[in-house]
């Protein structure tokens, strides 16, 4: 037993952490190559190496997957200190390279020098599509940078290439990311670009991107959902990302056939950056003015944010509160009140569901089973889930509030 438990505590020295074994890069520049604080690293890897995200059979394993900043031409190592098999003969070490060929499309280096001869060759890179926006970002360490937003499509020359080696950063960054079938024609392609020098030419960096997909609605209508949205670490809280869905949101606003735009299964911080988006965009209509929020939710915004926005009832309603309560004074009581009510009220819907089921479950259950579902509705608990749901939701708006003055 002694001896099993050796064996096991000198063969758990072979495993390592994906995650800080990946090293990730957007290179530049070829000094960026062995210049550590450019590195990032992934903050998932169990849909590569499983749920543990342990790597078996290595000690001090390094995992490289380097891209050129612009077309992100790829170079992939793996390196490591020593190998389980270099001193047990009967155990086997994980296939890590293998593991990480399944992901990234063909075309890779695994050569240094032959990477860094790549970088020559973004100077005749180009960003892909159409224009859509521009804009820039104050740096103190750069001044003003610019950054430009482009719709682009699959038969774009070398876009689909380029977009294989792209959603690659999906595994290491989204928890439940899967790859598209970029061939079907109803997939809209959105991406963000850094413009910047290098040697008196203008080059520019891959920032992050979004993918939409456009469903048919009866009879003649179209929905856009969106169903990746990634802005790459190094560009994460500079405001790409509400600069990118903006962006996206005007475009489609511009397009008769759009009905609405909505999201598949999204994140809560993607439900926070699209309450900021349109809060900022419904802001100025006539229906949202401070002298209209406090009759309530209205027919009128239903209306205005649907034609006008392509905004739904129930990102409106959102968007409504989140004015409201930067329109009322919480310090007064009788208002305070009046705008918890208010929203309790919307919060309160799935409560009254379950309470509509329950009534359901009477004709139906056994008294046992019957106690079993009771319990889950008890009416205090209720009271109390609905008291926190109400105060996550306004910590969650005032958020929102501080940051839309900020930017004004």
């Amino acid at each position: 037993m002694a001896d099993v438990n050796t064996m096991e505590k000198k063969l758990a020295e072979y495993k390592c952490d994906t995650n800080e074994a990946i090293s990730l890069k957007l290179v530049r520049f070829p000094e960026d190559v062995d210049d550590d604080s450019t590195t990032f690293h992934p903050e998932y890897s169990h849909q590569v190496f499983g749920d543990d995200e342990v790597a078996f059979g290595y000690k001090g394993l390094q995992i490289q997957l380097f891209y050129a900043a612009g077309n992100l031409s790829t170079l992939f190592k793996v390196k490591y200190t020593s190998k389980v098999t270099e001193t047990y003969d009967c155990v086997e070490a994980d296939d890590v390279e293998g593991k990480i060929r399944e992901i990234i499309p063909a075309g890779f280096t695994c050569n240094t020098d032959d990477f860094i001869s790549l970088l020559e060759k973004e100077a005749n890179f180009k960003p892909f599509g159409t224009l859509l926006h521009t804009y820039t970002v104050h740096s103190e360490e750069a001044g003003e940078l610019t950054y430009q937003i482009h719709k682009a499509e699959v038969t774009c020359p070398g876009f689909r290439e380029y977009h294989e080696r792209l959603q690659t950063f999906l595994m290491w960054f989204i928890e439940t990311a899967s790859f598209i079938d970029a061939d079907d024609d109803r997939w809209d392609f959105f991406l963000v670009f850094e413009k910047y020098n290098k040697d008196g030419e203008t080059l520019y960096a891959t920032v992050g991107y979004m993918t939409v997909y456009n469903y048919y609605v009866y009879p003649d209508k179209t929905r856009p959902r969106v169903s990746q949205m990634l802005i790459l670490p190094p560009f994460q809280g500079e405001g790409h990302g509400a600069q990118l869905l903006e962006a996206v949101h005007r475009f489609y606003c511009s397009l008769p056939k759009v009905q609405d735009i909505t999201a598949e299964d999204p994140s809560e911080n993607y439900v926070k950056l699209r309450d900021y988006v349109l809060v900022k965009l419904c802001q100025g209509l006539p229906s949202f003015a401070v002298d209209k929020l406090h009759l309530g939710f209205s027919a009128d915004m239903i209306k205005e944010a649907q034609d006008k926005l392509k905004i739904n009832k129930k990102h409106a309603r959102r968007v409504y509160e989140i004015l409201r309560l930067r329109a009322t004074d919480m310090s007064d009581e009788d208002k305070a009140r009046e705008y918890r009510l208010e929203v309790k009220k919307r919060l309160f819907g799935p409560y009254r569901k379950n309470q509509r089921e329950l009534a359901k479950m009477r004709k139906c259950l056994r008294p046992e089973e019957l106690v079993s579902h009771m319990s889950q509705m008890d009416t205090q608990t209720q009271h109390e889930e609905l008291e926190k749901s109400y105060q996550d939701v306004v910590e969650d708006y005032r958020r929102i509030i501080e940051r839309l003055a900020s930017q004004a």
